[in-house]
Parts: structure tokens; sequence; C-alpha cells
């Protein structure tokens, strides 16, 4: 009942008119619809309501989401290629620096592939908090001395 993102039991908001909303009043959609529009489960956006990153309403049974508010939080909603470091990006593309799964992408490979590159010291890479970095000269060198070797000489097992 803080901030005035939900109903106690009972109260109605009047917000949500079996799907229908009038002229006066907001558009809303139920959790099935959020999570539809945001391509993510249902529970997802049921969490994300719980944890008070989206601003939904509920009547008796049901939560009702403004579409304003799903619009807010799908801005603000996280994600990886901008988290930041020491007040930099993460993944600066731009500066040459990306993640495992991109790196994964860009040398079409799995991911678990190149962790594994990682671990052993084929590839180089540095930890900036919980993630894995990895230059672009590292990465070219990584397939110039590794991944082209294994393609022009491949071994019989």
């Amino acid at each position: 009942m803080e901030n005035g993102s939900e109903c106690g039991r009972g109260e109605f908001q009047g917000s949500f008119l079996g799907g229908q909303t009038s002229p006066s009043q907001k558009k809303v959609v139920s959790i099935t619809e959020a999570a539809r529009i945001n391509n993510v489960t249902r529970q997802a956006i049921y969490v994300a309501i719980k944890q008070r990153k989206l601003k939904a309403s509920k009547d008796t049974t049901r939560w009702t989401i403004d579409l304003d508010d799903l619009e807010a939080y799908r801005k603000q909603k996280y994600s990886r290629s901008k988290s930041m470091y020491d007040g930099e990006l993460l993944f600066d593309n731009n500066k040459g620096f990306y993640s495992i799964n991109q790196v994964a992408r860009l040398l079409n490979v799995p991911a678990q592939k190149i962790y594994y590159a990682t671990r052993i010291g084929l590839l180089k890479a540095s930890r900036k908090g919980a993630a894995w970095v990895i230059h672009t000269k590292d990465l070219k060198e990584y397939q110039e001395d590794y991944l082209n070797k294994r393609t022009q000489n491949p071994q019989v097992m």
C-alpha cells in the first residue's frame, strides 16, 4: 500500500473494467498481457511487482498495470549491456571490450568454449566485478593462434 502501488483486499481502483477503459481512464493490462508485451514470463512480471520495480494495482483477485508504468519499467529494466563498473560502461564495444557471450557470438562458438579458453589461459580476459571482460586484441590473438590453427590442421582423435 506504499506509494499507491497496490490496493488492499476489497478495494477497487476503478481502472479495470473487464478489459475496457473509458476515455478518462488510462489503459491498463493484466500480468499476462504485460508479460506478452515485454516478452518475458508472467512470473518475471509478478516478481517485478513484488520487488516494487513495476507499479501495479490489485483489485480483489487481479493485478492491473498501467501501460505508462509498463513502459517506464521497460526503460529502466536491468540490461547487462548497460552495466557500469567504476563509472565506465563494462562492455563498451566501441572501446573494444566484450562479454563472454558477445565473444561467443562473434566467433560462432559456444559460450562454454570461451569460458574454458579463459580458464586454461588460451584467451586473455579480465574480471571487472563479477563479469569477465575480453578486449578485441586478445580476441584476435586467440582467433589467430588457436581457432584458425584448429580449422587449418584438424587432428584426428
